[in-house]
């Protein structure tokens, strides 16, 4: 952990309301696998991401988990916090691309958002985007193929490792695309055949971004360009 911030938000947020925050909030590591938040578990923290991924996931009842959104370097975990009073989270979280975030304690963060518009202005502006991205995975994981989800999903790993390389098991990569783990494994296969990125023990390398992107749905695409929209304003950092 460097201290650097990668976090969009973060990094958008004029200079006086990003050190007001600042000042309540550490850096602390993520780890492959942590639960950040539990469904209809109490919300501790808020974590704003600054390097990794992590997963939101709806669990049912036979035991079954799938993806339905994620937290990266462009956001924050428990957007309930932003609804109101709520404090119990809606889905489970947790941590798939290792890295670190900044963590503020819930209740310091609602004053925080009550006391300054900036700020509530922009996290609404996030929540609002966050919610388009569950839609949009929605709609990926009914209509498009698993080689082209699987593609989407590593162009996402790479954008927030903020590496080529990363560690990604084939159960971690099916929980995600809500798949079975031999059709997963087949589409990787075929991505590595294909020389788009090599995979050795559980280590993925980026080879080819571009021709990533070309294999990739049009989901990506489009959460890309609405997280650009987003953050279209010059960076104050």
């Amino acid at each position: 952990m460097s201290g650097e911030i990668h976090n969009h938000l973060l990094r958008m947020l004029p200079a006086e309301s990003r050190d007001n925050l600042m000042r309540s909030m550490h850096e602390v590591p993520l780890e492959r696998g942590q639960t950040i938040d539990q469904e209809n578990h109490p919300v501790r923290h808020v974590h704003l991401v600054n390097r990794g991924y992590i997963s939101m996931i709806k669990r049912m009842h036979d035991g079954r988990s799938v993806e339905v959104g994620g937290v990266g370097i462009e956001g924050m975990t428990a957007p309930i916090t932003t609804l109101g009073r709520q404090s119990s989270s809606i889905l489970d979280t947790v941590v798939q691309i290792p890295g670190s975030a900044f963590r503020i304690e819930r209740w310091t963060f609602q004053q925080e958002l009550d006391r300054d518009p900036v700020l509530r202005q922009a996290v609404t502006d996030y929540v609002r985007f966050l919610f388009n991205q569950v839609a949009q995975t929605a709609a990926c994981n009914r209509l498009h193929s698993t080689i082209r989800r699987c593609s989407r999903w590593l162009l996402v790993a790479h954008d927030n490792a903020l590496s080529d390389k990363f560690t990604l098991t084939h159960e971690f990569l099916a929980l995600m695309l809500g798949g079975q783990r031999a059709g997963v494994s087949m589409a990787a296969h075929r991505l590595k055949e294909a020389g788009l990125i090599a995979y050795v023990r559980s280590v993925i390398t980026i080879l080819d971004r571009e021709g990533l992107e070309a294999a990739a749905c049009e989901c990506y695409r489009a959460t890309r360009d609405e997280q650009r929209h987003l953050y279209r304003r010059r960076d104050p950092a």
